[in-house]
C-alpha cells in the first residue's frame, strides 16, 4: 500500500478523468460514461492500495486487477500511462490499428493488464481463477475485480460468485461500480437488479455500501477489508454516477458510448480543469 494522501488521490482522479475523456476525443471513439463513473475506485486501487510494480508489470507476487466491464479501458489506460507501464504518448494512440491500446484491455499488448477483457460477465471468472491459483501456490497477492451493475445481468456472473464462496476466497474483492445506466437504457428497465448486496450476501460475500465518487470512503473500506481475516470474499457495491465530473454527461445514458465533438471537449476540460483548481 502506498502512503497517498486523500487530497493527492482526488487530484489524480480529475487528471485521470481529463486523460480519458482526451484519449476518447482524439480516437472519436470508446466510452466515456462509465470511464468516468469508474475513475476514483481505480485511482484509489493504483495509486493508493495495490500492490504492483510498474517496472515488472509480470511480477508474480503483484496484486491483480480485473476490468471485467473492459469497454471502459480509457480510465484503466490513463492510469497505467501516469505510472509509467508505458510512454505517456502511447496515450494518444487509443483504438489506431497496431496500438497496444485497444477499445478493450488486451493482456498481449499493452503491459499492466492482467486479463484481456471485453465480452461482458466473463472477466469475474478469470478473477476468481487467479485468486485460487493464489491460495493454492501459497503466495499472498490479492485479486480486484471490476464488475458493472448492468454486466450484472449475466449468469456467468452469478456462477462465478458461487465459486468464490466455495473457495473461500478472502483475496478477491469485487467492485460493482452501480451507475444504474448500461447500453440500451437504465438497469431497472433492462433487468431489475433489486438489491445487488443483498444478492452477494446470500452467496456468502462480505458486503460494503459505498459513495463511489468520495475518496475517503473508498480508502476507508480498503483499510477495513485488509484487516478483515474472516475467510469471504468481499464485495463492495459502489453508488456512482456515469459521467461523474463533466455536467452534460452525468446520468445521461447518450454518453455511454459516443466521443465528444470539439466544443463538448472543450467543455468538459474547463469543468475538469476547475475541480483541479
Amino acid at each position: 500500500m502506498k502512503n497517498t494522501s486523500i487530497s493527492k488521490l482526488k487530484q489524480i482522479a480529475i487528471e485521470l478523468r481529463k486523460s480519458a475523456i482526451t484519449m476518447i476525443y482524439e480516437a472519436q471513439s470508446g466510452h466515456p460514461g462509465g470511464s468516468l463513473s469508474a475513475a476514483d475506485i481505480v485511482t484509489a486501487l493504483y495509486f493508493k492500495e495495490m500492490n504492483i510494480d510498474p517496472a515488472n508489470p509480470k511480477w508474480e507476487d503483484r496484486d491483480r486487477f480485473v476490468l471485467s466491464k473492459g469497454h471502459v479501458c480509457p480510465i484503466l489506460y490513463a492510469a497505467l500511462g501516469k505510472l509509467g507501464y508505458f510512454p505517456k504518448e502511447y496515450l494518444h494512440k487509443l483504438r489506431q490499428e497496431g496500438s497496444i491500446l485497444q477499445g478493450h484491455p488486451d493482456m498481449k499488448k499493452c503491459p499492466g493488464i492482467d486479463i484481456s477483457t471485453g465480452s461482458l460477465g466473463q472477466g469475474l471468472s478469470c478473477a476468481v481463477g487467479m485468486a485460487i491459483a493464489g491460495k493454492r501456490d501459497n503466495r499472498d497477492y490479492r485479486v480486484f475485480a471490476m464488475l458493472g451493475d448492468g454486466e450484472c445481468d449475466e449468469g456467468q456472473i452469478w456462477e462465478a460468485v458461487m465459486a468464490g464462496y466455495k473457495y473461500k476466497l478472502d483475496n478477491l474483492i469485487v467492485f460493482v461500480d452501480n451507475n444504474k445506466l448500461q447500453l440500451d437504457g437504465t438497469c431497472d428497465e433492462i433487468m431489475p437488479n433489486i438489491d445487488l448486496g443483498k444478492r452477494f450476501e446470500a452467496f456468502g460475500y462480505e458486503v460494503f455500501y459505498i459513495d463511489g465518487h468520495n475518496m475517503e470512503e473508498i480508502v476507508a473500506t480498503l483499510d477495513k477489508i485488509r484487516a478483515s481475516h474472516n475467510n469471504l470474499p468481499k464485495a463492495i457495491i459502489a453508488d456512482t454516477i456515469k459521467g461523474r465530473g463533466v455536467s452534460f454527461m452525468e446520468n445521461q445514458l447518450g454518453w455511454h458510448g459516443v466521443a465528444p465533438n470539439d466544443e463538448e471537449y472543450k467543455q468538459a476540460m474547463e469543468e475538469l480543469d476547475g475541480g483541479l483548481k
